[in-house]
């Protein structure tokens, strides 16, 4: 058998074109595929119509040396991705009467007379190769025809995920003939796109010419942005020493937002530098409503450096539970500099803690003005010296809130490491 370099995934499924079902499982399958140094090529997510998947699978087998199908393995009528690659591949479909005992014990041992449509499940296309399923019903299949390697799997994670890892995995790890794709991943806040860009660019282009190529791709997120490096090839040592080498000149360029180059996101980042203080930190909020809280807490064992925080929504609560002058907000404003750094004294003081952050804005839609549209946002850190920043953020509600917490965590993680406000 050829060597397997390239594979597309087929999720199968009229539900998983709906608002209501996510197509997971390519997603896992892509990484363990780049694992063993296969790239995806091409995902789809594919109704139950019988025309559609077979134009699918004829593209696919076209486009990849590898496809790999999940869902459409069941007992139902519009589960047709078994006799579909069967027609397309011009095999025939013979019943395998072990397949068949092994699902009417599957019954038996929960007292139920086997349905005589799961009969369908036991249809194997000749010559391939059964996956046995511990987990369920539908057995999955290896077929090779033509040069080309087809794997149809079942759509539940539960059933799918097990038998990729035990039935599929250890052979295309044989077929891939020691082929890795190696990745890095470096994380910046605080600069646009188009910034990270205009400082990378010259560097990653460098690299995608070296000895060892580098291939480099921008992620953008509300607020994140993100550079994932990857190499492909045999060479392990000779990729990582390459791929370190890259992290290393783009991290050093875009100091200080590059925040983390060993797959730490930046709440993470921030608990261990409080963790290594022994600090603990507070938070008040207003437009964010416990977001910030609930980022943080989402590390595990952040107990130890997170005490609390108040959801000082209403001017009231600025004002009786964290301790904000009432003519403070009747000057300024809520949404102001002098609010937000008197609520993160105020929600440091009250909870005893070392580090106090307040987020207070308008994320709208409405309750903007021409001096305070919407998307104004300020941003408070009370850990020695106030640090204290107003943003303008675009986007919608969600946007701005988002954009609004990663604001804070990057202003807490500068004032903790002592680095200057603002490139």
């Amino acid at each position: 058998m050829a060597a397997v370099r390239t594979a597309a995934i087929l999720a199968v499924g009229s539900e998983l074109l709906t608002q209501h079902r996510v197509d997971t499982n390519s997603l896992y399958l892509t990484g363990r595929l780049n694992d063993v140094g296969i790239d995806v090529v091409a995902k789809s997510v594919v109704g139950d119509s019988e025309g559609t998947l077979a134009a699918a699978i004829r593209h696919a087998t076209a486009e990849a040396d590898l496809v790999i199908t999940t869902g459409g393995l069941g007992p139902t009528a519009d589960d047709l991705t078994r006799e579909v690659v069967a027609s397309v591949l011009g095999l025939k479909l013979v019943e395998d009467a072990r397949i068949l005992e092994t699902i009417r014990h599957r019954f038996e041992r929960r007292g139920l007379h086997m349905p005589d449509g799961n009969r369908r499940q036991a249809g194997v296309p000749e010559g391939a190769r059964v996956l046995p399923n511990p987990n369920g019903t539908a057995p999955g299949l290896w077929i090779e025809n033509g040069g080309s390697i087809l794997v149809l799997l079942p759509g539940p994670p539960r059933e799918m995920q097990p038998m990729f890892d035990t039935g599929v995995l250890p052979q295309l790890a044989e077929l891939s003939r020691g082929r890795r794709v190696l990745r890095r991943v470096i994380r910046i806040a605080g600069r646009p796109e188009s910034h990270v860009e205009e400082i990378a660019h010259p560097i990653y282009s460098a690299l995608a010419s070296g000895d060892v190529p580098i291939e480099t791709t921008i992620l953008a997120s509300p607020g994140l942005i993100e550079l994932h490096l990857s190499a492909r090839g045999t060479a392990e040592s000779e990729m990582n020493r390459a791929l370190d080498a890259g992290v290393s000149s783009l991290a050093a360029a875009l100091a200080p937002a590059a925040f983390s180059t060993d797959g730490r996101t930046l709440e993470q980042v921030v608990g261990q530098e409080l963790a290594a203080r022994n600090w603990k930190v507070s938070v008040a909020e207003s437009c964010t409503g416990g977001m910030l809280g609930a980022r943080l807490t989402d590390v595990a064992g952040s107990s130890q450096w997170f005490a609390g925080g108040v959801i000082a929504y209403a001017n009231d609560v600025k004002i009786h539970q964290l301790g904000v002058a009432a003519d403070l907000i009747e000057k300024h404003g809520a949404v102001s500099e002098p609010v937000a750094v008197a609520m993160a004294d105020g929600v440091r003081d009250r909870l005893g803690s070392n580090a106090g952050v307040a987020i207070t804005g308008i994320a709208g839609p409405d309750g903007g003005s021409a001096e305070k549209p919407v998307g104004t946002v300020v941003v408070a850190v009370a850990a020695g010296p106030a640090r204290v920043r107003t943003y303008r953020f675009v986007g919608d509600r969600a946007m701005v809130r988002q954009q609004s917490v990663i604001a804070a965590l990057e202003l807490l993680r500068r004032a903790l490491l002592a680095l200057p406000g603002r490139d």
